[in-house]
């Protein structure tokens, strides 16, 4: 038997004990971890000389959280709960010394600590509801205490990682120092000196003094019921985040545990582990070997063009510290585009989530010009011109005679082909797309595109850039519409397909809605506007096969002028910010049936589901065989991030397995003999269904 590698050390520092824990890379609090933590805690517990005892942290952060990977195990004998509990019983001050991120488990771990010394570019957290869980191990009954229920209820219910100062002023921690470790022995030696205990759990939560108080804190749990559309991991964290205004500290740390280990065997759960570990996968770039790609360094960038999708993206580089060099053709485009990037940070600074101090800092990183001359040092440039593709291959040769020859060269383009584009540029290895999502700075999704010739080096890149920016990174092939878009047309075409045999806008809107999706289809097509949709249905017509079913009812209404909110109407009628059934509409879609000869019928909530899946499924089927995209579980991660997929679903393949290929293949199919041309079940589909596989096979983990 090889040797058990040691995770935990003892260091003395006078009467001062520190425990080191050193699990990188992020400090896992693994089953062996805890079993050591707790062995070192016994052991400064009974060593009289030490009066007090800090837990640090090795390397580049401290405890980041449990490890996900064992949770499909039976849960372990020593508990982070356990753990806690020793600290509790030691009867010495525990100082916790943060740096870099303690979340989840790791912050547990840190409140039932003492006193807590936070490093300035620190974060703290309790994400346990992205993953559909709750804190288990006090986190619930420890926060309110501290920061008070209103904080704690948005801290475990949003999942936020909080900064620094924000973590001092709610009293989640007791100091900032910029020394950690020096601050961290001076607070233990100085508690111990003056014997006090000062615990989280002796103490009762601040901010509900009266009636009043519990009455708001009970209407911001009904707000977040509200927003968790099916969600049940945040619900359960708000009304944990009560107990500890009810209950005794025991008995909330009890039930809080009870209720975490019931989510955590519990559906949701699984499904939404499965799309974070999928998330990794899909930002992961290896060699043929198996080693990682190496990145090249990106500090400037540039953009060019300053539009809704320009500006943002240029917001999003700045965000990260990123200098920025924004490109526009005119000095009055220019100032327009700075006037957008002004506007978004005003209104962050409105909203307080930035001071005037940071907007002037953020909005200093970018530098508005009008002459592509100003890129020809930049690491990469982004284009971001509008969906033209003659304009994008215009602006790509006229930079690639003016930036380095090792400069990245992307295209934001929703759907244009890569290649073209590398065609008109020496290097075209350094060619890719970027498809943002709008608004470029909040949605999280960022399809990396890989043309024909790009480099895996280009790649790599991207994807460290993207995990810079706070992006969620897929790789995609070049196709119209890559991955995300290619599939989305397909099941907003079978949502036209139910109008005609008999659902009505709403019905499609309130399937989809109470399926989990935050806003229906063509609520989401009056937001954005009817007209962009029409464009490109007119610039496509001539690629259309004539012989596939298509639904005349988008034309008709842009026909009539109704674009959607900005006109007034569209597939609702919009009054005074209200969206309300339209009996034109209705007329309309019951005209559509009629030309078809189609006998209109009641559609079901439940088949609109199914059916709406199953193209999802289909195209993604192909787009899998046709090696655009690299798994399955990337899929789920686009649909997810992107385009309202329901994330505690897990996504539409991981509930394609759920379903059971055989049965997937028989609604396909299904789909194909009632929707014709185009709508024939994937190749790759029939092959996993003979070979008795799921998607999941074909996942990297």
């Amino acid at each position: 038997m090889g040797s058990v590698k040691t995770l935990v050390s003892i260091e003395r520092h006078g009467d001062v004990a520190v425990i080191v824990i050193d699990n990188p890379p992020v400090n896992l609090l693994t089953n062996a971890l805890r079993a050591q933590l707790l062995a070192a805690v016994g052991d400064v517990a009974a060593d009289k000389a030490a009066r007090a005892v800090v837990i640090a942290c090795a390397g580049r952060t401290f405890v980041a959280g449990a490890d996900i990977r064992e949770f499909d195990s039976p849960p372990p004998v020593v508990t982070t709960g356990v753990v806690n509990a020793a600290i509790e019983a030691a009867g010495k001050p525990f100082v916790a010394a943060l740096h870099g991120t303690a979340l989840g488990a790791g912050f547990e771990l840190a409140l039932a600590c003492h006193a807590r010394i936070m490093a300035p570019d620190a974060r703290v957290g309790l994400p346990e509801s992205r993953i559909g869980l709750i804190p288990g191990a006090g986190g619930t009954q420890r926060a309110p205490r501290l920061a008070g229920a209103m904080a704690a209820l948005e801290m475990v219910t949003s999942g936020r990682h909080v900064p620094a100062d924000e973590a001092l002023k709610l009293g989640l921690v007791d100091e900032i120092a910029t020394d950690l470790r020096r601050a961290a022995l001076a607070r233990a030696h100085d508690m111990a000196v003056r014997g006090t205990l000062p615990m989280s759990r002796n103490r009762t939560v601040p901010d509900i003094p009266s009636p009043e108080a519990r009455a708001a804190f009970d209407a911001a749990v009904a707000a977040v019921a509200r927003r968790a559309r099916g969600a049940i991991a945040p619900v359960a964290a708000a009304e944990a985040v009560g107990w500890a205004i009810d209950l005794p500290f025991a008995e909330g740390l009890e039930r809080e545990r009870m209720a975490s280990l019931e989510l955590r065997s519990g559906p949701q759960s699984r499904a939404l582990r499965s799309l974070f570990h999928a998330e990794r996968v899909a930002a992961r770039m290896v060699a043929g070997d198996g080693q990682e790609v190496r990145c090249r360094p990106v500090q400037g960038c540039g953009v060019v063009g300053g539009g809704t999708m320009g500006s943002g993206i240029a917001i999003a580089l700045a965000d990260a510290g990123l200098e920025v060099t924004l490109v526009e053709a005119s000095a009055g485009a220019a100032r327009a585009a700075e006037g957008r990037v002004r506007q978004v940070y005003e209104r962050q600074v409105k909203g307080g989530r930035l001071d005037a101090d940071a907007l002037d800092e953020r909005i200093g990183r970018i530098r508005f010009v009008t002459n592509l001359r100003a890129l020809g040092k930049m690491a990469l440039v982004i284009e971001a011109v509008h969906e033209d593709l003659l304009l994008k291959l215009d602006v790509f040769r006229h930079l690639s005679r003016i930036v380095r020859r090792d400069c990245l060269l992307a295209s934001n383009t929703s759907s244009l082909d890569i290649n073209l584009m590398a065609d008109v540029v020496d290097a075209p290895e350094r060619v890719l797309g970027l498809h943002f999502f709008s608004p470029a700075h909040v949605m999280k999704l960022l399809e990396i595109v890989r043309g024909g010739r790009t480099a895996p080096e280009t790649l790599a890149t991207a994807l460290a850039l993207a995990r810079r920016i706070g992006k969620v990174a897929v790789i995609a092939g070049v196709c119209d519409g890559f991955i995300g878009n290619r599939i989305f047309s397909r099941w907003r075409q079978q949502c036209d397909f139910l109008l005609e045999d008999g659902a009505y806008p709403q019905d499609v809107d309130a399937a989809l809605e109470a399926y989990g999706f935050a806003i229906g289809p063509y609520a989401v097509a009056d937001l954005a506007g009817l007209d962009i949709g029409w464009a490109n249905r007119k610039h496509l017509a001539q690629k259309r096969d004539k012989r596939a079913r298509s639904v005349p009812i988008a034309d008709w209404l842009c026909e009539m002028g109704r674009f959607g909110q900005k006109t007034g109407a569209g597939y609702y009628r919009h009054t005074n910010g209200r969206r309300e059934v339209d009996p034109v509409v209705t007329e309309l879609v019951e005209r559509a049936s009629a030309g078809k000869g189609i006998v209109r019928r009641p559609v079901a909530a439940a088949e609109i589901i199914e059916r709406v899946h199953a193209a999802m499924v289909n195209e993604a089927a192909k787009i899998l065989g046709e090696g655009i995209a690299r798994h399955p579980s990337d899929i789920d991660v686009v649909l997810a991030n992107g385009y309202g997929y329901p994330a505690w679903r897990g996504g539409p393949m991981y509930q394609a397995d759920g379903v059971g290929g055989a049965e997937m293949l028989r609604r396909i199919e299904a789909m194909g003999a009632r929707d014709g041309i185009g709508w024939e079940p994937a190749p790759l589909l029939r092959e996993m269904v003979n070979a008795g596989k799921r998607f999941a096979d074909l996942n990297a983990y």
